[in-house]
């Protein structure tokens, strides 16, 4: 189960890779769109780290720890590897309710494979990796306010040079589409659930993984 969990972790980290490449191949596509914009997404910079991760996961969980069968994850890679989860799963959260929104406002965004890929199915498969728990570090919940750092640093950023070039990559960050009440209103939301994410996932990390039910289900079998 471990190794194929692993094997998973890599062929996962693969193919996000390979999205990565076709959505910035499509982004290229927009003669009006800078390339330079596309790298400054957060969900491009989330997944792209998150390759690093799972291939390091991946990698990690095929080397058992001697006595219990779990990883030799140190206590930061394991909180980098928490972080980087809620980075991924909050971009998710954030992209399909943009998707969502302006369906419901008669405007169509386009969403290829590529991006459904980055936005919604490797999302997914990191929460159910999470739950599952092979090789799960677990994550201390001094975590939670850590997570926060990049986010404000990534917005502030943002800010600053969208104030510079006139250009910014969500609409809740562009002064002249929100009013300062509806910034802190979004920004709010956006914190609480990097916040809120990663707590929850500070909080599985304590639940026996899927091996060790399994364990505990065959010893009260008497197997």
């Amino acid at each position: 189960m471990r190794r194929a969990a692993a094997l998973v972790r890599l062929a996962v980290a693969v193919v996000a890779v390979v999205a990565l490449v076709f959505d910035v191949e499509y982004t290229l596509g927009f003669s009006t769109f800078s390339t330079v914009n596309y790298f400054l997404y957060f969900t491009f910079q989330s997944n792209a780290v998150n390759v690093l991760v799972l291939a390091a996961s991946g990698l990690a969980t095929l080397r058992p720890a001697p006595g219990r069968g779990r990883t030799r994850l140190s206590a930061w890679a394991g909180s980098i590897r928490g972080i980087v989860t809620t980075y991924v799963i909050v971009s998710g959260i954030v992209f399909g309710t943009i998707v969502t929104q302006a369906s419901s406002h008669q405007y169509r965004i386009e969403v290829p494979l590529s991006s459904q890929v980055l936005h919604f199915w490797i999302p997914a498969y990191l929460v159910l990796d999470w739950i599952v728990g092979i090789g799960r570090p677990r994550l201390l919940w001094r975590t939670v306010p850590i997570s926060l750092g990049f986010p404000i640093v990534w917005g502030v950023f943002t800010l600053v040079r969208g104030s510079i070039v006139g250009w910014y990559p969500y609409f809740f960050l562009d002064p002249s589409q929100v009013t300062p009440p509806e910034f802190v209103f979004y920004a709010g939301i956006a914190l609480a659930l990097f916040a809120g994410i990663t707590a929850l996932l500070a909080w599985l990390s304590r639940l026996p993984s899927a091996p060790e039910w399994r364990s505990r289900w065959l010893r009260r079998r008497g197997r």
